[in-house]
């Protein structure tokens, strides 16, 4: 019995591994286990297990257990081996150099077998035992006999991986539009979807001149704010919609301002433009009551919260 006692003890005294994430060479990112508490703190260099082998990265963040298990694409978590050493970070600074030497023959070799592809970067695993090739092409690419060239010379496993316009700016880096450095080469981890409907939403042009980033694609910090404007987009009524007056006259919405909660509108048979507030808006042409309610009990708790003594 007091074995049994004990068994249960230890079992449950067991610590539970600490969560990391990993950055390696140009922002690529990876979820790793700490088993043993390891003394880590924020850019640390350590050799951590890959697929096959061993690698190196630095210490980006610590995450929650939830946040690891919902980002984690591996079946079997991998696991941070041990903090590198000074020969170890001295050997990964001699590979960065010799990935330069092999980007500029595997051009050679793209150039030779006349294949439609650009090349952005080569990153050679810590240990050797794999080379990854990463280019960009408008079309699929056989490149399998380039694959055989890169093996014989330098008799590892060669990985070619194609990569979109967005990954290319974000192993480059540069500045956006707003004269900030790129968010993907910063500290966006993932791409989103974008599509040109929430430029409207947040009434932007359309232009892809003026929505577009330097990748040449709709610029990631659109969604930013998303959530915001799809809770107050159901507030509002929408651009072109027509409403009756008491007085059996039509009005048109020409623009709505989310932000100044005002809505303006034109007489269909009239010139003359006017610019109402919100609830005014709806108190006369959309009386919503639900939203009044709403309305009427957030003014009240404001006013209360300004006079606090007042009873």
């Amino acid at each position: 019995m007091a074995y049994g006692n004990l068994k249960k003890k230890s079992k449950s005294s067991t610590p539970d591994p600490d969560y990391y994430v990993v950055e390696f060479k140009n922002k690529r990112i990876d979820y790793y286990i700490d088993r043993n508490h390891l003394p880590i703190e924020h850019f640390t260099l350590v050799l951590v297990q890959a697929e096959r082998g061993r690698d190196m990265g630095r210490i980006f963040s610590k995450i929650s257990q939830d946040n690891f298990k919902s980002c984690s694409q591996h079946k079997y978590p991998l696991e941070i081996l041990r903090i590198a050493t000074e020969d170890e970070i001295n050997t990964i600074r001699e590979i960065r150099e010799k990935e330069t030497e092999v980007l500029q023959k595997c051009e050679e070799l793209v150039v030779f077998r006349g294949l439609p592809m650009k090349l952005i970067d080569a990153e050679y695993q810590f240990d050797g035992n794999k080379l990854t090739i990463y280019f960009t092409a408008g079309e699929r690419i056989d490149f399998r006999e380039l694959v055989k060239d890169l093996a014989a010379i330098y008799r590892t496993r060669i990985e070619l991986r194609q990569i979109g316009v967005r990954d290319e700016a974000k192993k480059f880096g540069g500045l956006g539009p707003c004269g900030l450095p790129l968010c993907c080469s910063t500290f966006l981890k993932s791409f989103m979807p974008i599509s040109t409907q929430m430029a409207r939403l947040q009434n932007l042009s359309v232009n892809p001149s003026k929505i577009s980033g330097v990748c040449e694609r709709l610029m990631c910090c659109l969604a930013y704010e998303m959530s915001f404007y799809d809770e107050v987009e159901k507030k509002y009524p929408k651009v072109g919609d027509v409403f009756d007056t008491t007085d059996n006259e039509k009005i048109h919405i020409i623009n709505v301002n989310y932000f100044k909660e005002q809505v303006t509108i034109k007489y269909e048979d009239s010139d003359d433009i006017h610019v109402m507030n919100l609830i005014d808006f709806k108190k006369t042409f959309d009386p919503d009551k639900e939203f009044l309610k709403k309305w009427i009990s957030s003014a009240a708790n404001n006013k209360k919260g300004k006079n606090p003594n007042k009873k």
